[in-house]
């Protein structure tokens, strides 16, 4: 399933930075500008100890979006905001026109913020069923589903082995 940058990338980042808040919830300031690169966010500028703490905080705040829930809507636009800027277009880094809520030359946790909000509201309005939570007892890794068929419910292939091997074992 192709997204635009938004609800793809953007919405991709908001989970990464979840599942990264939930593994390691003191996370420092190089795991999250190493987990923002393999994201592809550019540019990425610097983060320091404070910017990394509140970036966790934000992830806490982006959490409850993946799981199905009738306020799933009043939480983004919460987080819109919270986060939002007035949109524009940018031209960066050989990139080709994209929009942006946030000024370039902002602080990377508000230019997160603003990225991760705007992906999350363009997925939820294209399709929210693509946003979720591992359906695995025990696992609370949340995902983008880019599933052809838009069925996806584990957050791997070996978490939804575990939970079909279980149900094998228990027949």
């Amino acid at each position: 399933m192709h997204f635009n940058p938004y609800g793809g990338a953007a919405a991709e980042l908001a989970a990464a930075l979840v599942n990264t808040a939930a593994a390691d919830p003191h996370a420092d300031a190089d795991t999250l500008l190493a987990l923002l690169r393999e994201q592809d966010y550019r540019p990425v500028g610097a983060l320091d100890a404070h910017q990394a703490r509140d970036l966790l905080r934000w992830a806490a705040r982006l959490s409850p979006v993946f799981d199905p829930a009738p306020d799933r809507v009043a939480l983004v636009n919460a987080l819109l905001a919270e986060a939002a800027a007035k949109p524009y277009v940018s031209t960066h880094d050989d990139r080709p026109p994209h929009l942006h809520f946030a000024p370039e030359d902002a602080p990377t946790p508000d230019r997160v913020r603003a990225f991760t909000a705007a992906g999350l509201a363009h997925l939820l309005c294209e399709d929210p069923d693509r946003l979720g939570r591992c359906a695995r007892p025990g696992c609370a890794t949340v995902y983008v589903d880019t599933s052809r068929n838009g069925r996806r419910r584990y957050c791997t292939t070996r978490c939804a082995n575990r939970v079909h091997v279980a149900h094998h074992r228990a027949r």
